[in-house]
């Protein structure tokens, strides 16, 4: 089980790193089931492939949500 605290730290660490990325828009927490997870919000599918499937032993999931333009 994942709590909050080790999902934070997983969270800095991938939003550092994808910080310059113009695929990734966000980078959050979500949880699914009992367990936190690190959701990482994509502009277009191809960025995914950059994402790992877990940091530091928390699971990564990616969402496409699309372009993000301004209102």
């Amino acid at each position: 089980m994942t709590d909050r605290a080790t999902a934070r730290a997983a969270k800095r660490t991938l939003a550092d790193r994808f910080a310059a990325d113009p695929g990734v828009a966000a980078v959050g927490l979500a949880r699914q089931d009992a367990d936190y997870v690190v959701r990482v919000d994509l502009t277009e599918a191809g960025a995914g492939s950059r994402v790992p499937p877990d940091v530091d032993g928390v699971r990564v999931v990616t969402h496409v949500i699309g372009p993000v333009r301004p209102l």
